[in-house]
């Protein structure tokens, strides 16, 4: 079986994000807080997780029902020992047009090298501000600004292209987004800004704490002039705009206050082998259980296509007090 995947509001399956750890370096609130990601944690042990081999099957049944492009993420997926070597094999694989990377890029000058002569294309790189105090109170005092900047340059170096990922909480960092756009612009980097999500449960997630794409957009205006941009692809989540004095982008993730449900074409993939359809899901699909059993890859293809066709998530457009505090996956767990 192949061919495209179709779910029950029409939307194709396009976009795989594969979680490769659940452990990081960084402490982020609205991600990991200490608090709760403390000396003592339960992490996954690594029996349960995925290995390579178990990926880079599943990557191609997901291209035998549309999948194009893959996004490593985590937790922190520079953490994983083998990772340059799944980037190789999945590239390998001849089937993903798109290979990219999320990373809090404090590895990044190890690593970005051999992950480019992998096959890497793209990296994402999160970094919520400039200012040294703000940037350890966001990531629970670990690991510091220059480090981060240090691992932009290295991914520019080794001509990885590059977009910085920053969330914005009102009265936390709301301060820093002129300071990050004047920055990166002069850098010739696109700088991609993202309301505060209610993913999962632990960062005690609050509405009055969003800075909206329309609080964001005022405050670049009163400093630079800009201009929307038309979309690449159905299904992109960022809203883009291009300066109107140089050829430089800025975009705008704006989930909550004009949610994209209507377009998603993503699944996610945990680091443990679960199929999540929603960023905001309660619960996964277990494809570990079949491909350790020696499903065939036709029986895993059929599986996938199964899943999503069933599929009919839209949290963000359905998204109320109530539902918000449902039990759901932790960013943490199953990557942004």
């Amino acid at each position: 079986m192949s061919g495209a995947a179709i779910d029950k509001l029409r939307r194709p399956l396009r976009d795989l994000r594969i979680s490769v750890t659940d452990q990081c370096n960084f402490r982020c609130a609205y991600c990991m807080p200490k608090e709760v990601f403390g000396p003592g944690y339960a992490f996954l042990p690594k029996s349960e997780i995925l290995t390579n081999e178990e990926i880079v099957s599943l990557v191609k049944s997901f291209a035998r029902l549309g999948i194009e492009k893959v996004r490593l993420t985590g937790g922190e997926p520079l953490l994983r020992k083998d990772l340059v070597s799944l980037v190789e094999r999945i590239h390998q694989t001849g089937t993903i047009k798109d290979l990219s990377l999320t990373t809090n890029g404090a590895l990044l000058p190890r690593y970005a090298g051999a992950l480019k002569n992998a096959g890497l294309t793209r990296i994402n790189v999160s970094l919520d501000s400039l200012n040294e105090k703000t940037f350890k109170l966001m990531n629970g005092d670990r690991g510091n600004v220059q480090s981060v900047l240090d691992g932009i340059d290295a991914a520019k170096a080794a001509d990885l292209k590059v977009k910085v990922n920053m969330v914005v909480q009102k009265g936390i960092n709301d301060s820093e987004t002129l300071p990050m756009i004047r920055y990166f612009r002069e850098k010739s980097i696109t700088l991609r800004f993202i309301e505060y999500m209610d993913v999962g449960n632990t960062n005690q997630w609050k509405s009055s704490e969003v800075v909206s794409a329309k609080e964001l957009l005022n405050s670049i205006r009163s400093e630079f002039s800009f201009e929307p941009v038309d979309p690449n692809y159905r299904g992109e989540v960022a809203a883009r705009y291009r300066y109107t004095d140089i050829p430089v982008e800025f975009g705008i993730i704006n989930s909550i206050t004009k949610p994209f449900c209507s377009d998603c074409n993503r699944a996610r993939l945990s680091a443990d082998g679960k199929l999540f359809t929603c960023l905001f899901a309660t619960k996964g699909h277990d494809l570990k259980q079949s491909l350790r059993n020696s499903s065939s890859e036709d029986q895993m293809v059929e599986l996938l296509a199964k899943i999503w066709s069933n599929r009919a998530d839209r949290y963000s457009e359905e998204r109320s007090n109530e539902s918000s505090a449902t039990d759901k996956i932790e960013m943490s767990y199953i990557g942004g």
